[in-house]
């Protein structure tokens, strides 16, 4: 039930418990951290995401994609990314991602998202699929606006992160909005294996 998604650059795939050194290093890093409900994490924190990512990838049905995004250049698990069916009657998610700081700035994030919206749409058959972030997340804005998602809301005040109430900004696609692009992701392989979305 493995799923391997290949871009340019990235392989998005399935989250692995030796995964563990690489993904701690961003997930205890408060820069990282910054603008998210969680962290900075504990190494059983850490430990606990892992064995939750791990348990999704038997759910059945599923609704929880989880995935480590690594650098084909290295080997190395440089951010995770996230795709979950909110709605299975209004065939709605969303995504989330966060990325390793030593990697910022060099498009993996949008890179990884435009496969994630790919997969989102061509695989699981979704409508429509939205994301949010601060909204002094400049980087996270980039990535949803880059990838062709339209801004429909900035919401005041509705998120409390680390003890303060935080304005939030929700970027969103449609179906027919991807398909306009989806050109953009021809050379994105999805390798999906019937079983693994049988659950769908």
């Amino acid at each position: 039930m493995s799923i391997r998604i290949e871009t340019e650059r990235l392989l998005l795939r399935e989250y692995l418990s030796s995964d563990w050194s690489d993904v701690h290093e961003y997930c205890k890093d408060p820069d990282v951290t910054r603008f998210m409900l969680w962290g900075p994490n504990s190494d059983e924190q850490t430990r606990d995401f892992l064995k939750k990512a791990q348990e999704h990838q038997l759910d059945n049905p599923r609704h929880i994609y989880e995935f480590a995004v690594e650098s084909k250049e290295n080997n190395r698990v440089i951010g995770g990314i996230v795709i979950r069916i909110r709605s299975v009657e209004k065939r709605a998610g969303d995504i989330g991602y966060c990325y390793n700081p030593r990697y910022w700035g060099r498009g993996y994030g949008t890179e990884a998202a435009l496969a994630m919206l790919k997969f989102g749409f061509e695989a699981l058959k979704l409508h429509r699929i939205w994301a949010t972030c601060d909204f002094e997340n400049a980087g996270s804005e980039g990535i949803m606006r880059k990838n062709g998602m339209r801004k429909e809301a900035h919401f005041r005040r509705d998120e409390l992160i680390k003890g303060h109430w935080r304005d939030s900004l929700l970027y969103a696609m449609v179906e027919e909005e991807w398909l306009a692009r989806a050109a953009d992701a021809q050379r994105i392989v999805c390798n999906v294996s019937n079983s693994a979305l049988s659950a769908i």
